[in-house]
């Protein structure tokens, strides 16, 4: 379940930006999409009820790729220069993971992330 202030501004963006279908509209308007296995809710809140933490984390097979289809849809890679963890061309390493940042509509701090072998 995501925060978000304005329900059409967001739907658009995590059916055209991110390429998630929609499965229904809760009564109390929560709109639901389809995830991997799962679904994400995006539930109508105050503005602020963001965190600037990562809300939810996709995992992709080709992080690369991934990023490409995004960025053709508007979606903009964030930098990240932390103690501990810094992107190079918007990505970084963790271990056996590597990982990209980017914020939806509603300024929810989302991530893709690719395991490595």
């Amino acid at each position: 379940m995501l925060p978000v202030s304005d329900a059409t501004r967001a739907g658009h963006f995590y059916s055209d930006s991110l390429g998630l279908a929609p499965v229904t509209t809760g009564e109390d308007g929560t709109q639901y999409f389809a995830a991997g296995a799962g679904t994400i809710g995006l539930r109508v809140m105050p503005a602020g009820a963001q965190s600037p933490n990562t809300a939810l984390s996709f995992e992709v097979v080709d992080l690369p790729a991934e990023m490409t289809l995004l960025e053709r849809r508007g979606v903009e890679f964030q930098d990240v220069d932390v103690e501990g963890l810094k992107t190079v061309d918007h990505v970084a390493q963790v271990g056996h993971e590597r990982a990209a940042w980017f914020s939806d509509s509603e300024g929810n701090v989302l991530c893709l992330h690719e395991i490595l072998d």
